[in-house]
C-alpha cells in the first residue's frame, strides 16, 4: 500500500520566529554545524537561546554540542560563559511525533555534566517578549 509522505525538508523546516540569526559552529570532530540563535537582555541578565535546526543543520545537534557551542557563541559575541543564561530550544515542527514538540530547557554547565531544567511558559514569555539587543 502506498502512502503519501510529506517531504522531510518541508516537514522539518524551523520557522524564522525561533531565531534572529543562523549561527555556524564547529560541532563534534570539528564538523560544520548550525543552529538558530537569539540573544536577549532581560532585567540585567543575558539569555543565549540556541534552537535545533534539524535537517537545516549539516552537523552536530545543539544538545550534543553543549558547552562547546556555548563557548563558541560567547567568543563570537564577546560574552562570558559565566555571565549568560543558556537555553536550548526544540522548536515545534508540526510533527505528529511528540519529541518534535516545542520545548525550552535552561542548561547549567557548572557541574561535571550539564543539568537541564525545563522552562515554564511564563518565564519564556517574559524572556522572548524582549526585542533583540
Amino acid at each position: 500500500m502506498l502512502r503519501h509522505r510529506r517531504s522531510p525538508s518541508n516537514n522539518m523546516k524551523v520557522p524564522q520566529e525561533y531565531y534572529d540569526e543562523i549561527f555556524e559552529f564547529r560541532g563534534q570532530w570539528d564538523m560544520p554545524s548550525a543552529c538558530g540563535l537569539k540573544i536577549r537582555e532581560v532585567e540585567g541578565l543575558t539569555y543565549v537561546i540556541v534552537t535545533e535546526m534539524y535537517q537545516e543543520n549539516p552537523g552536530t545537534s545543539v544538545t550534543y554540542a553543549g558547552r562547546s557551542l556555548a563557548e563558541q557563541i560567547c567568543e563570537a559575541k564577546g560574552l562570558k560563559l559565566s555571565d549568560i543564561i543558556y537555553l536550548e530550544c526544540t522548536p515545534d515542527t508540526n510533527s505528529k511525533l511528540s519529541f518534535y514538540d516545542e520545548e525550552y530547557f535552561r542548561v547549567d554547565f557548572s557541574g561535571e555534566r550539564p543539568a537541564y531544567t525545563q522552562m515554564s511558559a511564563d518565564e519564556l514569555h517574559r524572556i522572548l517578549s524582549h526585542k533583540a539587543s
